[in-house]
């Protein structure tokens, strides 16, 4: 092997939002910092770069969005902005994932999400509302609901950019292309990364090192070792690079598993999206987050979940699963002229995947589903319907009675022409399973001990994500854990040079 001519106090694996979080960290604390990308330049940001931006933070009200977001005071005049509290978000998280959440790394998620954005946007992070996707026009004023009023401005691709617009002002070097393959330890110590190029194996010397590249969500091998067999099916909406390569390292290293490994993140997306993330396709395009607003079949033509149980951001990221489990891992959103217009931005993009007729009839001979037992679970559901108002913005109550499963919100008879149906199938996101963690990022062993100099940030770390998780988390996470595995790193190769 070869050993590179360079000197760097801390390497950061990935080239993500916490991978960038954790390098921007650590190098405003004075640290060298070289941060290495197995993606081309022309792939970089990880999953970072698909997502649509949305991010979930604390917040005590609209005082707190505008330190954050350049709003008029006409603009503010004009919104309804309920404050989104720490025990808030902190219940959201374990509600969702049925209290298995690491009460410690839940809190410190909560406790540092609005610290972490107001630290992102004086490194020059831009965010902006959410109009579109959490808000909902009434009597003039836009009402806001679910906690995730904020976005990253211009989706993924513009928080990368940002990010390494940052990274590069600060002098932080990035290699494209770089592979980490190796963590290697001296006196039990973190003392090198072996790293694979295409020039061949190098070993830089750094006396820290930050994982943060991602889980194995684009290795099937992995996935379906770890997650199920059924997973080999399953569309990559994310990076092609997300295979494991940190976990691996990590657990060499002598780092514990930790978490939800038979678990992940996963949503509906289009039946026909790319098999992985298509970078020159940037955004979260392909999915289909409307269907509280109708009801999914599968190709039996039957129902399969409760479509109202909750606010999509907290039942999506479980629905995907489900979608999975169907014959040919394949459903259809139907919905009829009554919502058509309230559908998300993705329903109405051309990449999307739609069929369209007068009448339910119609419309079942376009679909490869069970006519008869389509027909009959629409006839069904339109009868269960019980009256009361519709209120896409908030739980309204209104439900279905008699049927299995039942439609617990939002429930509207679909009965007026045109109808929609939109064939979806299962995307996986990003697998929960990674390495044990303290609060600060630090990687622990089996026995609850520090890998001395390896930090870890993203999702990398496991035992915050459990079968389910609040929209825009993971993002949220990814900064928070990245910004304080980076501030960690770096008191910790100062305190090597105090000791010398």
């Amino acid at each position: 092997m070869d050993k590179h001519n360079h000197s760097y106090d801390i390497i950061v694996a990935g080239a993500g939002n916490a991978a960038l979080c954790a390098a921007i960290s650590a190098r405003e604390a004075g640290c060298r910092v070289l941060v290495l990308e197995k993606a081309p330049f022309q792939k970089r940001g990880g999953n970072s770069y698909f997502t649509d931006g949305a991010i979930r933070f604390a917040f005590n009200g609209l005082d707190d969005i505008r330190r954050i977001v350049s709003l008029s005071d006409e603009e503010a005049d004009a919104i309804k902005m309920p404050a989104y509290s720490e025990m808030k978000y902190y219940n959201d998280l374990m509600r969702v994932t049925e209290n298995q959440s690491d009460p410690v790394l839940a809190k410190q998620l909560t406790r540092q999400s609005y610290p972490t954005i107001a630290w992102m946007h004086k490194h020059g992070i831009s965010f902006q509302l959410n109009y579109d996707n959490q808000s909902f026009k009434k009597n003039g004023k836009y009402h806001f609901w679910g906690g995730l009023p904020v976005k990253t401005e211009n989706i993924g691709v513009g928080l990368i950019k940002e990010l390494n617009e940052r990274a590069s002002d600060l002098g932080i070097d990035i290699w494209y292309e770089a592979r980490a393959i190796r963590i290697n330890k001296k006196n039990n110590q973190v003392s090198s990364v072996d790293v694979e190029k295409k020039d061949g194996r190098h070993v830089i010397p750094a006396s820290s090192v930050v994982l943060a590249c991602g889980g194995f969500e684009a290795n099937q091998k992995m996935r379906t070792r770890h997650i199920g067999p059924e997973w080999e099916a399953a569309i990559v909406r994310g990076t092609e690079f997300n295979t494991g390569d940190g976990l691996s390292m990590a657990l060499e290293a002598g780092a514990a598993p930790y978490g939800d490994w038979s678990g992940c993140h996963s949503i509906g997306t289009d039946y026909n999206a790319p098999k992985v993330g298509d970078f020159t396709k940037p955004g979260d395009i392909f999915k289909k987050h409307s269907y509280p607003l109708g009801i999914m079949v599968n190709q039996y033509g039957v129902r399969f979940v409760d479509e109202g149980a909750d606010f999509r951001n907290y039942t999506y990221a479980k629905y995907g699963r489900e979608i999975l489990k169907q014959p040919n891992a394949m459903a259809f959103q139907i919905f009829d002229m009554q919502v058509r217009s309230l559908l998300r931005e993705e329903y109405d993009k051309k990449e999307a995947t739609s069929f369209t007729a007068d009448s339910l009839e119609k419309l079942a001979d376009k679909l490869p589903v069970d006519k008869k037992a389509f027909l009959d679970t629409m006839n069904e559901f339109n009868h269960a319907v019980e009256d009361g108002s519709f209120f896409p913005n908030e739980k309204d109550g209104k439900k279905t009675k008699g049927i299995k499963p039942p439609k617990s919100n939002w429930a509207l008879r679909i009965e007026q022409g045109p109808f929609y149906a939109f064939p979806v199938t299962c995307g996986i996101t990003f697998s929960f399973g990674g390495v044990k963690a303290g609060p600060n990022g630090e990687v622990l062993s089996a026995d609850n001990e520090p890998i001395y100099g390896l930090f870890a940030a993203g999702e990398m770390i496991g035992g915050i994500f459990y079968e389910n998780y609040p929209g825009g988390s993971g993002l949220m996470s990814g900064a928070v854990f990245g910004r304080l595995a980076g501030a960690s790193a770096a008191e910790y190769v100062e305190s090597l040079k105090n000791n010398t």
